[in-house]
């Protein structure tokens, strides 16, 4: 698109601006100043940005990095008037070259929605309180093998500078026959309602509920509500589907008139399994039950929660048209996705199951159980659970409550990691749990586990992001190389 129009779409003001670079064709539009490439656009974000916008923490300026990405290149800068004034003496040299919004942040999400428009492709959109990365890369992949292009998030960038990051790549590449966007929450800031008006969804795939970020929400009834946002914020004639076994998923049905489509495991749903059976850890057979029939499916993800992820993933397959055939197929062909129950297998005899990427109570206890179901002939049954992070006023009770249930499950060690996992220790050990070890750090964690790992142990490593656990598994991969395929 011309920059003269990228400009209208963030309404922003420009009368300073070059009038030779109206006319300059711009695709690409990078918010950290180190990307920045000849002939892109700079977004400078600032602090009372993020404040508006509701993202939490300290950031810093970066309009404090407009005149270095000028001079690597880019044609213009967005910035705030204000940050302009305070930055004068450095920027004014460069005010040829700048667009003022009121808020820089607000104008990024005006023009992604501005781009998407002018797309005008499916959206899928997925949220719940755990899974939702794996859902989406499932989602993503049962579409790409129906030989579609598939836009996605890369990892989990799906807040509200995530979401548009990805959808603005649509400007450099139009071709996308859809989209599969995960939308995040962690406050009560109506976060998902906004990401809707970016992108209102076609089909919104609710995954569950859980009692995550209530240190924000205050509680789980408060986190049903900012997860419905998705359904509130999709089309009048789109698809929702959700999940039969969660009955604050189920609930969510009453909110819209909307085609809605169901999944589930426990309870009666459009599109099911049965005859779940873990032949080993990484293979799961079950029974795909849709409308259109029923199919064998063998999936190299672990676990029941998982195969509500599956569930869900055909739910939109088969809204896309795909018949239980060719969903199970595509099923059969999916491999775990980085960190996210990853088994890896090392020469000395031992297994890790990296499910680093995130945690919570349910999802710790769920993987655990998994990791005994699905294990045997084994060593040792290791956990290394990290502090789980954002769960409110009762987080030291719950993480006790997670460890004496945790030494209920059978396992022989557990090792947790940083501040709150303290208590979900010393709650094993009270519970008969003696080989249960506490460490400030993942790096520590994984220096002792590098030092007294045995030969066909398997060690499940489960944590939240800001916990690092994938740190402990550097650790053994300093000392120990990897089977090779």
């Amino acid at each position: 698109m011309r920059l003269e129009t990228a400009i209208k779409y963030m309404n922003a003001e420009a009368s300073a601006l070059d009038p030779a670079l109206m006319q300059m064709e711009v695709s690409s539009f990078p918010t950290d100043s180190r990307e920045v490439k000849a002939g892109e656009v700079f977004f400078a974000f600032s602090q009372p940005e993020f404040e508006n916008n509701c993202f939490n923490g300290d950031f810093m300026d970066a309009t404090s990095f407009v005149a270095a990405a000028i001079k690597k290149g880019a044609i213009a800068a967005v910035v705030r008037r204000d940050r302009f004034e305070e930055n004068r003496e450095e920027l004014e040299s460069i005010i040829d070259k700048l667009i003022f919004a009121d808020d820089v942040i607000v104008a990024f999400q005006r023009l992604a929605h501005r781009v998407y428009l002018d797309w005008n492709g499916p959206v899928v959109a997925v949220t719940g309180s755990a899974g939702k990365t794996t859902a989406k890369e499932l989602t993503a992949h049962l579409l790409r093998s129906s030989g579609r292009k598939i836009l996605r998030n890369e990892k989990n960038l799906n807040n509200g500078l995530g979401l548009p990051i990805t959808v603005l790549k649509l400007a450099q590449d139009d071709s996308f026959d859809a989209a599969v966007l995960e939308m995040g929450m962690s406050t009560p800031n109506r976060e998902i309602a906004r990401l809707c008006e970016i992108t209102p969804p076609d089909i919104a795939v609710e995954l569950n509920v859980l009692p995550v970020h209530v240190e924000h929400l205050g509680s789980i009834e408060n986190v049903a509500k900012a997860k419905a946002e998705l359904i509130e914020g999709m089309k009048a004639d789109g698809t929702a589907v959700l999940n039969a076994d969660d009955q604050r998923v189920a609930a969510m049905k009453e909110l819209r008139d909307v085609k809605t489509i169901t999944y589930g495991i426990e309870n009666p749903a459009d599109i099911s399994a049965e005859s779940i059976e873990m032949k080993q850890f990484g293979e799961t057979h079950f029974t795909l039950k849709t409308p259109d029939g029923d199919e064998k499916v063998v999936f190299q993800l672990s676990g029941k929660h998982n195969v509500l992820n599956a569930l869900a993933a055909s739910a939109v397959g088969y809204s896309f048209g795909m018949t239980a055939k060719e969903i199970s197929d595509s099923l059969n062909n999916v491999k775990p996705p980085s960190q996210r129950g990853e088994i890896l297998h090392f020469e000395e005899g031992f297994t890790v199951i990296n499910d680093s990427y995130n945690s919570n109570p349910a999802a710790l206890l769920k993987m655990t159980n998994t990791l005994m179901e699905g294990t045997t002939d084994v060593n040792r049954k290791i956990v290394v659970a990290g502090e789980m992070l954002e769960l409110g006023e009762e987080e030291k009770e719950i993480h006790r409550e997670t460890g004496r249930e945790l030494s209920a499950t059978g396992i022989d060690m557990l090792i947790g990691v940083r501040n709150l996992a303290k208590d979900l220790i010393d709650a094993a050990n009270e519970k008969g749990l003696n080989d249960a070890r506490f460490f400030e750090g993942s790096e520590l964690a994984g220096e002792y586990l590098a030092k007294n790992i045995r030969k066909d142990d398997v060690v499940l490593v489960k944590g939240s992001r800001g916990v690092r656990t994938e740190k402990v598994i550097e650790k053994l991969l300093e000392k120990y190389p990897l089977v090779k395929n």
